[in-house]
């Protein structure tokens, strides 16, 4: 499980992520500090010096957003042997019990390649949800269902889990265009990696959860939202529409450092979730 992280010492539920790694040895985990400028990168490496055998830290040098961070943290992660790879918010808005439960769904059902978490404020589950955001969510997911024919609820809920495949391989190959939504532009890359093969609805499988809830000191602004709206026409003009995009122009290279990612035992490596 790759876990991006920027300046969240505050807020960083080691105690919940310490007891679920030992309950889950089965998981290893990656965790990624996005140039934090607090104490974020000291509790990432308490953490992993404590579980040295399940838990790698990237350290960016600089912050590089949270699209960069995951996709440097899935092509990292893929290097090695995982059954499958998959994100997941810091914050811990959906509980990593529900890790297990994305497992089973790609252990039960061979034709899936992606499992995501879902929103939904059905009857029995606790979705705590500002109804502000609930709305936007849920017009912007319309939208992009319209614009992209991918008939999705909810693209931004920040839980994923990935079969390792060469079709996660393309989505997560090159740098995202976009810096807020690149979720959709995960579900647009593998819409056009399949083409005639199948399509995403086939492939994509939407998790209803039980719970998620809206965690204090979120770094998302009013703002944003027209950011995203932004970022989703830039999506549609070049993967759709086929206007080629300006090439970036960098100022520095950007450096990292990784600590030894685990590897499976001999016995393990067949039921590796990450």
């Amino acid at each position: 499980m790759v876990v991006p992280c920027y300046n969240e010492s505050k807020r960083f539920p080691v105690e919940t992520f310490d007891e679920f790694i030992v309950q889950h040895p089965e998981i290893n985990w990656l965790f990624i500090n996005d140039g934090s400028t607090d104490d974020t990168l000291a509790l990432l490496t308490d953490l992993q010096q404590k579980h040295r055998q399940r838990v790698a830290v990237l350290d960016l040098s600089r912050n590089c957003g949270k699209a960069e961070a995951v996709r440097q943290g899935i092509v990292a992660a893929g290097q090695g042997t995982p059954r499958y790879i998959g994100f997941w918010d810091a914050d811990l808005s959906t509980p990593l019990e529900t890790i297990p439960e994305f497992s089973r769904v790609l252990d039960r059902r061979g034709d899936i390649d992606l499992v995501v978490g879902s929103r939904i404020p059905l009857l029995g589950r606790q979705i705590d949800r500002h109804p502000t955001r609930q709305l936007i969510g849920r017009c912007f997911a319309r939208v992009v269902s319209a614009l992209f024919r991918l008939n999705i609820r909810d693209t931004q809920c920040g839980a994923k889990l990935f079969r390792r495949s060469a079709v996660t391989r393309v989505a997560f190959r090159k740098p995202f265009l976009s810096r807020w939504i690149f979720d959709v532009e995960i579900l647009v890359r593998m819409s056009r990696y399949y083409r005639n093969v199948k399509s995403v609805k086939n492939a994509v499988y939407e998790f209803p959860l039980d719970q998620w809830r809206e965690v204090a000191g979120s770094k998302l602004t009013s703002w944003d939202f027209a950011r995203a709206l932004r970022e989703l026409i830039q999506i549609y003009t070049i993967y759709v529409l086929g206007f080629r995009p300006k090439p970036r122009v960098t100022a520095r290279p950007e450096t990292a450092t990784i600590s030894q990612l685990p590897q499976p035992g001999p016995d393990q490596s067949l039921r590796r979730a990450a």
